[in-house]
């Protein structure tokens, strides 16, 4: 059952009708040109038109094989967890508005899921989910002299978390059988640089826990690994997109890179690869050193 389902999504994503012919197809459906109630009348073109103002934030995708040298560590006794799992993100942002300061600014709120799934173990569980529910002011930039040609700083305010509810109260009979709290979480503000150079974009961000979190229980040490800071450079060259990441923490060592190259097979579907190398690939395994290859499709970029 649980390949069928992986077989249907990427069915449906790739080998359906293109994307304007199944739109065009949507609309002759209805009638609505006769509708003398202007409001319902709006109100059901943004109905057919699925025009509800959500728009990718990060890059939406499904891995079907994602391999990992070396294993996951079990955060539950009785499960195994295997190095061939696949992954699923989906991220979406929704305008809110612009200029409430007079600078132009654009106010949003955005969400992204990501979600790793042992979908070659017996049982097929989620080793692990991570929710991260954000706000953001983004102010563009117009001065075209600059030197950098800066394009936009952004301010964010957001948290992530794993779901995991803290069990560290919890009494094993046999102690041994206790896998540790798996809760993680943490709450953080961030600015975002973005400068542009012909076909080389290239985001720098600073992070900064909430005071009071950063030495939560659930992971005391947890900026140690994932660094307050990050450099990311998105490449076009053609149809072909690169991207690399790079992350950490200067005083500790410890960080991650990630590299992406995605090419579209149709006009709403690409073929995505990742390599990531570092820690905090999720937040269950914020410390542990992770290798990972991992390829499918992505549906935005």
């Amino acid at each position: 059952m649980k390949y069928i389902f992986i077989i249907i999504f990427l069915y449906t994503a790739l080998f359906s009708a293109d994307t304007s012919s199944r739109k065009s197809q949507e609309l002759e459906k209805y009638e609505i040109s006769k509708i003398e109630d202007t409001e319902a009348k709006k109100g059901m073109q943004k109905w057919i038109n699925r025009d509800f103002g959500l728009k990718p934030h990060k890059v939406n995708y499904i891995l079907p094989y994602a391999y990992r040298e070396g294993t996951y560590k079990s955060y539950v006794s009785t499960d195994e967890y295997r190095n061939i799992e696949a992954e699923l993100q989906v991220s979406l942002k929704l305008y809110l508005g612009t200029g409430l300061l007079g600078l132009n600014e654009s106010y949003y709120i955005a969400y992204s899921h990501q979600a790793f799934w042992q979908i070659y173990s017996e049982s097929s569980p989620f080793r692990e989910t991570n929710y991260n529910p954000e706000g953001f002011i983004e102010f563009p930039i117009f001065d075209k002299t600059s030197y950098l040609n800066m394009k936009s700083i952004k301010l964010g305010l957001a948290h992530t978390s794993n779901g995991q509810g803290s069990n560290t109260d919890v009494v094993y009979a046999n102690p041994a059988d206790n896998p540790g709290n798996r809760s993680r979480s943490l709450n953080y503000i961030y600015s975002e640089f973005a400068f542009q150079y012909k076909t080389l974009l290239t985001e720098f961000r600073l992070i900064s826990p909430f005071p009071g979190t950063a030495d939560d229980i659930d992971n005391p040490d947890i900026m140690d690994y994932l660094g307050y800071m990050s450099v990311k450079v998105n490449y076009f060259k053609a149809k072909h997109m690169f991207t690399l990441m790079g992350r950490g923490n200067f005083t500790t060592g410890y960080g991650a890179v990630e590299s992406t190259y995605s090419y579209p097979v149709l006009d709403d579907a690409y073929l995505f690869m990742k390599i990531f190398s570092g820690y905090g690939e999720s937040l269950i395994d914020y410390d542990n050193y992770i290798t990972k290859f991992s390829v499918g499709f992505s549906f935005s970029r």
